[in-house]
């Protein structure tokens, strides 16, 4: 059942990969997957590479990636349980350098280090904002809409209005801009850099090599007007290099060679929570 205006194709697109954001970035969904990467565990094993857990708060990141599909659970014996990936979930992994990619050069640079995990968290968080990815998927098809036909588009069981609080933070996370009150939106350079972390998750989402991503019909093709360079692909090659199919994300060693994983700095024993819905870009 299509839940925007949108083309039936394009509908449910936007729908995959608003899904597989869905798993993905609750609060330390993205730290577990990392912590199974390579080889099963047991939930102790788990508790002691994420210390900051506290009593109970693993099961249930563990049940919804189960439900997801990404996290398999095997009994070995009544006390023997270990947690593993799925083929679902080893697929996604390189994924996500694709996004900590975007973050390392889009996302707003703080005083200190952060760990390259922590840019894939606050990277997701806005990309997960309620309608943020049908109206971003619009404005790249469109290149520039008035907040009424995004409303039509994207909301068009709602009253139009509704559309402003969206488009009001996606303009705060720097991926919207418009010249003003009654004028049209449009992606800003930020916002057109995501065309590969859309396509992969687009590509992963349909069960597709990640390599299509650049074949993508909205995300995968030239874009003369990116406020940046013209006639670049806005899914452009990531910087980091193609990452193995269990690329080295860490969660406790710390990395200065992004050529040998993807982290650049050690997670914290007791990680910051990723960026706060309503809050600014970081």
């Amino acid at each position: 059942m299509a839940t925007t205006a949108l083309p039936p194709t394009v509908d449910a697109d936007v729908a995959r990969v608003t899904e597989t954001l869905g798993m993905i970035t609750p609060r330390w969904n993205v730290r577990v997957l990392l912590a199974l990467r390579a080889e099963p565990l047991r939930y102790t094993e788990l508790t002691d590479k994420m210390t900051w857990l506290r009593g109970g708060q693993l099961h249930p990141r563990l049940r919804a990636l189960g439900d997801a599909g990404l996290v398999g659970r095997t009994e070995h014996s009544v006390h023997h349980v270990t947690y593993h990936l799925t083929g679902r979930g080893t697929a996604l992994l390189p994924v996500l350098p694709v996004i900590a990619t975007w973050a390392e050069e889009f996302l707003e640079k703080p005083a200190g280090p952060v760990s390259t995990v922590r840019n894939v968290e606050d990277a997701l968080t806005l990309l997960t904002r309620r309608h943020a990815a049908p109206i971003l998927w619009v404005l790249k098809t469109r290149r520039e809409a008035s907040a009424r036909y995004l409303a039509d588009t994207v909301m068009p069981d709602g009253y139009w209005t509704n559309v402003y609080p969206p488009l009001r933070q996606l303009v705060d996370d720097g991926l919207v801009d418009t010249a003003g009150s009654g004028r049209p939106y449009r992606l800003t350079a930020s916002g057109h850099g995501l065309g590969m972390v859309f396509g992969v998750l687009s590509a992963w989402a349909a069960g597709r090599p990640l390599t299509h991503a650049s074949r993508h019909p909205v995300w995968g093709t030239p874009d003369t007007n990116t406020p940046t360079e013209p006639g670049t692909w806005v899914s452009r090659q990531s910087r980091l290099p193609a990452p193995p199919l269990r690329p080295a994300l860490e969660t406790g060693t710390p990395r200065s060679d992004l050529s040998s994983g993807l982290f650049s700095h050690a997670a914290p024993a007791d990680p910051k929570p990723a960026l706060a819905a309503g809050g600014p870009r970081r």
